[in-house]
């Protein structure tokens, strides 16, 4: 183009102002631990082609992991997610070793961003920098988001049932707002539309009412521009883009306008101004992860709001689908009596595939989650047990393996959430030193993590381990067809068996057996890099069977180039494994099935497992 338009001009010319100070770029890193010879390739920044996330040798992606961490909407450390960056090292170590992630969703606080109007607290970036790095290092992906809820814990009084997060003290000041009450609200999230201060701060914020969004803009712009010149290239290429605005809501509608106009006229337009300062600051190749207006998929009908950024067109590359799903049903402990069942959000999650699908992107969903305590938290095992089958696959298991032709796309997902500090908090409630929260998630008394520290300080799953550490594509060279996971995970002492393999395929079953198994069908591309699959702790190299069009094997051999299914660190040295797939040939069909629950097979069993698996591979996919 041969002119910018004004607004961005005067973004360059900010964003000059920041640059002048002197930055320099770290040097390049040594070589992630772990690294084989395709991984530096592979680890180039995140695009999005064809609707799905691809890495640096066209391979499809699929992010797995856990946002990190509400403890950044805490005051406690200084709105940070955590105490030190060594406690970020023993985090991303966890989290892969522990929670299988290899993504996390990093949040940010506008408030420690800029605490005086027009300043960016370089003290904070840098602090923030130095944690978000202590990923990357780990091999684990970032998407960097500027968290919100109840737009501010400054419009909250000290003796509050409530609090919130998100925007500065000044912010709210400027809005002179009224004393905040909720009047008869259960859970917190009744204040996003029943708390007069927060839908009056919210409303001013979509109306740039005082400057503040601009304002917003100008730091998010700051905040990117210093990332992007105080982490390393390899450092910045992990980190995959940027979450604007968490769950985008009014706050109230003007005279006559819905809530999909809302969501054309104003929350379009501010993706828009943030996709600006993205590009303005040196994240011209990562998309910005747009979320639409919160209600929009409610499973519950008086919640529900037509949304979905059903007027962006096709919005393509340069923006991700990025919505959260809560089982608000189960949560209520009123609209859902009993627990989550085979296919319980299919058709929820199948509603983010179509959507992502129409606006010609890929699909995040950035939180889900389930409470861990409290009256409803019988319902967790299900619940999250439900919600990554439908991440996983279109499809219930009951018909799986009858129709796998339509399980459609593996949806990314980041669980809500991964907070070391669960239950050893130390925060005063909205500045209230008689209200010292030490439990659960110490906000809003919520209890979501899934993990915590033990007495000795080290990492512990508060989940089974079953469920959160699963096997997925992390990394398919062509296209998946199909995909399932039978995790067999545990609700109390029953085990939960939603997709039994068929009587159909009497040698199948037998091998798999009790144990847990997975099953990918992919289309490859003729590259020569691998498939990769994570490997979750119980399926360990010896133990493991893989049986595939490209051979069986009973224990699993070090990868060679030459060796079709092998084992392989995970790249970062915490210790996580991966099954790396080797097909040649573009277009063909191919399936791997993996499992634990075979004990020394013979031969024989894996050739007659192998010959039902490439006639149902036939049959139902061709």
């Amino acid at each position: 183009m041969s002119r910018l338009p004004a607004r961005l001009l005067g973004v360059l010319v900010a964003l000059t102002g920041l640059l002048a100070a002197p930055a320099v770029r770290p040097a390049a890193a040594a070589p992630v631990p772990d690294s084989l010879w395709f991984d530096a390739q592979a680890s180039t920044a995140l695009t999005v082609d064809g609707g799905r996330f691809t890495d640096g040798l066209g391979r499809e992606v699929v992010l797995r992991g856990y946002n990190v961490s509400g403890e950044t909407k805490l005051e406690e450390n200084g709105g940070l997610p955590f105490a030190s960056a060594a406690d970020a090292r023993k985090s991303a170590a966890a989290l892969r070793a522990l929670g299988g992630g290899n993504t996390v969703r990093f949040l940010l606080s506008w408030a420690r961003a800029e605490p005086v109007r027009g300043q960016a607290d370089t003290a904070y970036l840098a602090a923030v920098t130095d944690q978000m790095r202590a990923f990357l290092d780990a091999g684990v992906r970032v998407v960097p988001d500027f968290h919100q809820d109840l737009y501010s814990r400054y419009l909250f009084h000290e003796g509050s049932w409530y609090t919130g997060d998100g925007a500065p003290e000044w912010a709210v000041d400027a809005g002179h707002y009224p004393a905040e009450s909720c009047g008869i609200c259960l859970f917190w999230g009744q204040n996003i539309t029943q708390n007069q201060a927060v839908t009056k701060a919210s409303y001013d914020f979509w109306h740039n009412a005082y400057g503040v969004q601009d304002a917003f803009l100008d730091t998010a712009g700051k905040t990117m521009a210093y990332l992007e010149q105080h982490l390393s290239d390899d450092e910045f290429a992990g980190v995959v883009g940027f979450d604007p605005f968490n769950e985008p809501y009014a706050g109230a509608y003007d005279s006559g306008q819905s809530s999909r106009g809302w969501e054309q006229n104003l929350l379009w337009p501010f993706y828009r101004k943030f996709r600006a300062r993205m590009d303005a600051a040196g994240w011209q190749d990562k998309p910005a992860f747009v979320e639409p207006n919160l209600f929009w998929n409610a499973n519950l009908d008086f919640q529900r709001q037509e949304g979905g950024l059903l007027d962006a067109g096709t919005i393509g590359p340069r923006y991700v689908f990025n919505t959260h799903f809560y089982d608000q049903k189960a949560i209520s402990g009123v609209f859902m009596w009993g627990k989550a069942a085979d296919g319980q959000y299919a058709a929820d999650f199948r509603t983010v595939r179509d959507r992502a699908s129409a606006l010609g992107t890929a699909a995040v969903v950035s939180e889900f989650g389930h409470p861990l305590t409290g009256s409803v938290s019988d319902k967790a095992p299900t619940v999250l047990k439900a919600m990554y089958q439908a991440l996983d696959s279109r499809l219930p298991g009951a018909s799986w393996w009858s129709d796998p032709a339509a399980s459609g796309p593996v949806l990314s997902g980041t669980q809500w959430q991964w907070d070391l500090y669960n239950g050893r908090h130390h925060e005063l409630m909205n500045g209230n030193p008689d209200k010292v929260l030490t439990s659960g998630d110490a906000w809003n008394d919520e209890d979501l993590s899934a993990v915590a520290l033990d007495d000795s300080g080290a990492a512990v799953l508060r989940q089974d381990a079953r469920l959160l550490d699963r096997i997925y594509p992390s990394a398919t060279a062509g296209t998946t067809v199909a995909f399932t996971y039978e995790d067999r995970s545990r609700d109390g002492s029953t085990t939960l068996t939603w997709n039994p393999v068929p009587g159909s395929l009497p040698n199948v079953a037998r091998l798999v057996g009790s144990g847990q198994y997975g099953l990918l069908v992919w289309r490859s591309d003729g590259g020569t890099a691998p498939t990769e699959l994570h490997l979750p702790a119980s399926f360990p190299a010896a133990s493991t069977t893989v049986v595939s069009d490209l051979g069986t094997a009973a224990g699993l051999s070090a990868y060679t180039r030459t060796t079709p299914i092998a084992v392989a660190n995970e790249p970062g040295g915490a210790g996580g494994e991966r099954l790396l797939l080797t097909a040649s040939g573009p277009g063909a069909l191919h399936y791997a099935l993996v499992t634990n629950g075979a004990t020394a097979p013979s031969a024989s069993q894996l050739d007659a497992a192998r010959t039902e698996l490439s006639g149902w591979a036939a049959q139902r996919i061709g």
